[in-house]
């Protein structure tokens, strides 16, 4: 069993996810179903990354020989083209049926798109859409503060996920204690930077010999020591076996605040500031 953290609204989620960008088809669901035998539960998907059917499969398959479906959160996101109300509607119905689930565990807005403008619209659909009994609980990501102050204000709701680009070059500090402190969950995106030179840095490699662990799982350790839930993507179940180990690892606050000091003024790695990024 993973340990759990628990939203302001009650939501309770695995302290580690499952990311499945880039999954698709036979061999995807293969993969997730592989991650859901190993024990995850959290498996998160969005409408852009053309895969709902495939994490669909897999679920409905896992039902048969690993985990009931109601012990799984699935996970999808609503792209910033359907951000009017009626659009984010009929998406998020359209997301459903392709997983060919009575309904979405966790849904959340991708980007807020602050130059379009629509986000406070697409919230509505979503608290609609949660009221409806199609999705169980909302959130979103990639929001900084401002926007999660202009949700709260305009509609009184405030979402219990935030899934952000977080990694040791990207630390996020005044994000995740924004998010602490109104009880929404903090997920990290590409929580291992995507893997290559990140897992090669001089102060991550040393703290991973100290414990007899992999880089990778001691960024994942570092997250979670933080109140962060990762959801990194691993096809291998070595891999997969690989990233649940970093359950098992306690860092100190030295070691936590020496990785936490690699953050670099701007360590995103492809550049996507919230605050003009746009995503459709």
């Amino acid at each position: 069993m993973i340990p759990t953290t628990t939203a302001h609204g009650g939501l309770t989620l695995p302290v580690l996810g499952f990311g499945t960008y880039k999954l698709k088809g036979r061999a995807g669901a293969d993969a997730i179903e592989r991650a859901i035998a190993g024990g995850y539960t959290l498996l998160d998907s969005a409408f852009n990354y053309e895969n709902e059917g495939t994490v669909g499969a897999a679920v409905r398959a896992s039902a048969r020989h690993h985990a009931a479906r109601d012990e799984l959160i699935v996970t999808s996101k609503l792209p910033g083209r359907h951000q009017q109300h009626d659009a984010a509607i009929a998406t998020i119905e359209e997301s459903v049926a392709r997983m060919g689930l009575e309904r979405i565990d966790l849904y959340l807005i991708h980007w807020p798109n602050p130059k379009v403008g629509t986000y406070v619209e697409a919230w509505r659909a979503l608290i609609e859409a949660k009221e409806r009994g199609l999705v169980g609980a909302i959130g979103v990501c990639n929001f900084l503060p401002e926007h999660l102050d202009r949700l709260q204000a305009e509609t009184g709701v405030l979402p219990e996920v935030n899934q952000i680009e977080l990694h040791p070059w990207f630390p996020q500090e005044e994000q995740v204690a924004y998010d602490r402190e109104h009880g929404i969950i903090t997920q990290a995106w590409s929580p291992l930077g995507r893997g290559g030179e990140l897992l090669e840095e001089p102060e991550i490699v040393r703290v991973a010999a100290a414990h007899g662990a992999s880089p990778g799982q001691v960024i994942l350790a570092w997250a979670i020591a933080r109140g962060v839930v990762p959801v990194p993507k691993a096809a291998s179940e070595a891999r997969q076996r690989e990233n649940l180990g970093a359950l098992e690892l306690r860092l100190s606050d030295d070691e936590i605040a020496t990785i936490t000091a690699l953050g670099r003024p701007d360590g995103r790695l492809k550049g996507q500031d919230p605050a003009v990024y746009e995503e459709f």
